[in-house]
């Protein structure tokens, strides 16, 4: 099976927070093969060593920095890194998150702040930094990750479906306030992707094969399909596509 390629991505500066494993390492790979300069943040060195390795032969070896996004003058200072080094940045996926399960009755302030920094606040910093390098560029696309979770309403992640939903918020209001700097502003909510981290923490094989069951188009929703639909978004492609959030879930809701 062939995909779509976007020239328009071409030697244009992408940064993919929390690009490292599953969903936005999906996304760094798809982006690099489609020849953009790829820039990605994530705590976890060996596996984004081991994947800016695995895409050494691409146009453009993606850069691996490593940074905590909680810690937002760090996340500046990567930032401030990849317009020094790499260039102005056109494309921000701010992927970077954590769908750690929680018993409501236990959730302490400190645990509820901790969500809201991993899964929120940093979309917003991030796009705030990028905001000058795209006005340079005279426009750019960012692509915020939400979740179907908040959607359904996830009862053993009460704090990040809460966020999720922010994003939403967070996406509607920067599409407003970036818009007439051509900078567009978008959401992809995913469904229940099979990672392997999924796998490990929260999924056995027979209980992923019967969630495929339940959607509408039975088979395993993989990260694949969630950075093809970044593609598009951050692709000139969709450039009159702003403040929507496309939800790609198989038909799961």
């Amino acid at each position: 099976m062939s995909f779509a390629r976007y020239p328009s991505l071409a030697d244009r500066v992408a940064l993919v927070t929390g690009g490292g494993t599953g969903i936005g390492a999906a996304i760094v790979a798809a982006f690099t093969e489609n020849d953009a300069r790829v820039a990605f943040v994530d705590i976890q060195d060996a596996a984004s060593q081991a994947l800016a390795e695995r895409l050494n032969s691409a146009k453009h070896r993606p850069r691996f920095l490593h940074c905590d996004i909680t810690d937002i003058a760090a996340l500046r200072a990567a930032i401030a890194t990849i317009r020094s080094e790499i260039g102005p940045v056109g494309v921000l996926i701010n992927n970077a998150a954590n769908d750690d399960r929680h018993v409501v009755d236990e959730v302490t302030p400190e645990y509820w702040d901790k969500a809201h920094n991993v899964n929120l606040r940093h979309q917003f910093f991030a796009a705030q930094a990028v905001r000058p390098h795209m006005r340079e560029l005279g426009g750019g696309s960012i692509v915020n990750f939400s979740s179907i979770a908040w959607m359904f309403g996830g009862a053993d992640f009460v704090a990040y479906s809460t966020a999720k939903a922010g994003v939403i918020g967070l996406t509607n209001s920067l599409a407003r306030a970036f818009g007439p700097d051509d900078i567009r502003v978008n959401a992809i909510a995913p469904g229940g992707v099979v990672t392997e981290r999924q796998l490990r923490l929260w999924y056995t094989e027979e209980q992923a094969d019967a969630m495929a069951q339940r959607q509408l188009i039975r088979r395993r929703l993989l990260p694949d399909e969630i950075a093809r639909a970044a593609l598009f978004l951050a692709a000139d492609d969709s450039r009159m596509i702003t403040k929507q959030c496309l939800v790609v879930d198989a038909g799961l809701r």
